[in-house]
């Protein structure tokens, strides 16, 4: 409660805009929580030097297509690494989680939920059917298999049908999709509309964009 003078007044606004600014600053918290790790991992490895291969990204997600072709990506990761057979048995993925919730007719607390089809008045949530998202994890995990490289299978994918992407354009998505994007991703109307919002002249990802997505 005591007043304080000019130049501790000086003193306490800076630090107050410096914690504000931390606060908000994704690349500060990653920061911190990546130097954790690495130094805790090193002291247990007996080693020094880098951990991580580099920075984190920060991409925008501007329509259905790119969320279902990002949520894959990342859910088959380890099957990607070799270091599961199945969706159910990709430790640390959300695929799993929803799967085992989904046996005992839950919705994981920690995940935003399956909203159904788009339309005009939507709950707040995903949207997607989870039933069509599994099918489409499933199959574009079978698709990646080595004894079936460059193969799709013939079945229907309703989530894609849905979305109009190609099976050939969605397993270069969903295997690739760090390396083809860069930034916002999106249909070419969606990325209209983000870089008009931010008044961007420069669209990042047009080309591939108009190839896999449109």
């Amino acid at each position: 409660g005591e007043k304080l003078s000019k130049v501790e007044l000086i003193f306490f606004n800076q630090t107050v805009k410096q914690y504000r600014e931390r606060l908000s600053s994704i690349s500060w918290f990653m920061r911190l929580l990546n130097e954790n790790i690495a130094r805790r991992a090193n002291k247990e490895d007996n080693c020094t030097g880098r951990f991580w291969e580099g920075r984190f990204k920060s991409q925008a997600l501007l329509d259905e297509a790119a969320l279902a072709a990002c949520m894959a990506y990342v859910d088959l990761n380890p099957i990607r690494a070799k270091m599961a057979n199945k969706p159910e048995e990709s430790d640390h993925t959300s695929v799993q989680n929803r799967l085992t919730c989904a046996a005992e007719g839950k919705q994981p607390k920690q995940l935003l939920r399956f909203a159904g089809m788009p339309r005009q008045i939507m709950p707040k949530g995903l949207p997607f059917e989870l039933k069509s998202y599994l099918e489409l994890v499933e199959l574009t995990g079978r698709i990646m298999r080595e004894d079936k490289l460059g193969h799709i299978n013939n079945m229907t994918i309703p989530l894609l049908e849905r979305l109009n992407i190609s099976p050939e354009n969605w397993l270069k998505l969903t295997t690739l999709f760090t390396r083809v994007f860069h930034g916002a991703v999106g249909r070419p109307t969606s990325q209209a509309t983000y870089c008009e919002n931010l008044k961007r002249k420069r669209r990042s990802n047009i080309s591939n964009c108009e190839k896999l997505l449109a």
